[in-house]
């Protein structure tokens, strides 16, 4: 029980340093500062939206991320991986191994 109050605890005290980031600061970098350096060491996955087209998703037991998929041109892959509001992939097994991902 200890434990998972001083994740909580930890999980707020992230989100509210996150609140004090310099408008410009890099965004390549997680702030959380628990196993990881930059976003390139989490595992990515695809979430298809309501209208069909791909979003990468990664989620590190803290943070979750989003970002639209792009062809070289701009323009939104609808690549049809999955179903309409459907998550594939191994995004989930990028948590954390101090907090991983309870769901």
């Amino acid at each position: 029980m200890k434990l998972a109050k001083l994740a909580l605890v930890l999980a707020a005290a992230s989100g509210l340093a996150a609140c004090d980031m310099p408008i410009g600061e890099d965004k390549s970098q997680d702030v959380n500062l628990i196993d990881r350096n930059d976003l390139s060491q989490i595992r990515w996955g695809v979430w298809v939206d309501p209208d069909g087209c791909d979003n990468w998703i990664a989620d590190d037991g803290v943070e979750g991320y989003l970002a639209r998929r792009l062809d070289k041109y701009g323009k939104p892959v609808c690549s049809g991986v999955a179903p309409p509001t459907v998550a594939t992939g191994g995004f989930k097994q990028g948590a954390t191994s101090v907090i991983g991902d309870p769901l």
